[in-house]
């Protein structure tokens, strides 16, 4: 049995990291790639939608691991976060017991992040660890999308809950830092699935304070 890792949402300022797994017998692969999956960011929402749905009618399992940014904020207090990827990609693993994995290296060497989750998995595992993987492996490239609708998701429910755009959750939305600095503002903390560890979060914090200390003086 073969698996597939990718993550969604390492980066973003706002909502949980998705590390998605599956696990598909070696003869399933041709039928995987048919279903014309590639690189989740090369899709739009209602296509990865629509494949999502088809992936989990051919995988022989899936493990989709949800991160909370107070997980993410507690791990890198003792950790890099990469050490976290490997951990999360670990976790995976042990769900789907696979013989064989292909990952979507998140390491600048990708060969190191491949031989550090067979350190932390606690089978034997050949392991293929490759930069741009979900562009290279269909079963990779299913994962990645089986990440990102979850992400998304997930994003989508934080924004119906507070009832109000977040954006996409990346330090680079002007719609997500726009409603960071808002909430700030208004409630003079972070909102509970902000990532406090991010120097996002941190600048708009004290960009808040340093304004209310002004307004003190004058």
């Amino acid at each position: 049995m073969i698996a597939g890792i990718d993550e969604a949402g390492k980066g973003p300022v706002l909502g949980p990291m998705c590390v998605a797994g599956l696990l598909l017998d070696e003869n399933k692969l041709e039928r995987i790639a048919r279903l014309g999956v590639k690189d989740s960011k090369k899709l739009t929402p209602k296509k990865r939608e629509v494949l999502s749905v088809d992936i989990k009618k051919l995988a022989d399992k899936i493990f989709i691991l949800e991160v909370s940014p107070g997980q993410i904020d507690e791990l890198r207090k003792v950790m890099t976060m990469n050490e976290i990827m490997v951990l999360c990609y670990a976790r995976v693993l042990e769900e789907l017991k696979p013989e064989s994995a292909f990952v979507d290296a998140a390491d600048v060497i990708a060969e190191r992040f491949g031989e550090n989750i067979k350190k932390k998995y606690s089978g034997i595992l050949d392991i293929t660890s490759e930069h741009n993987a979900d562009e290279k492996y269909p079963i990779v490239s299913a994962a990645s999308i089986l990440a990102k609708v979850r992400r998304d998701e997930l994003v989508r429910n934080l924004e119906r809950t507070v009832g109000k755009e977040i954006g996409s959750g990346y330090p680079a939305d002007p719609k997500t830092v726009r409603f960071l600095e808002s909430w700030v503002k208004d409630h003079g903390t972070l909102p509970d699935f902000a990532r406090s560890s991010w120097e996002t979060s941190k600048n708009i914090l004290e960009k808040s304070r340093m304004s209310q200390r002004s307004f003190a003086d004058y």
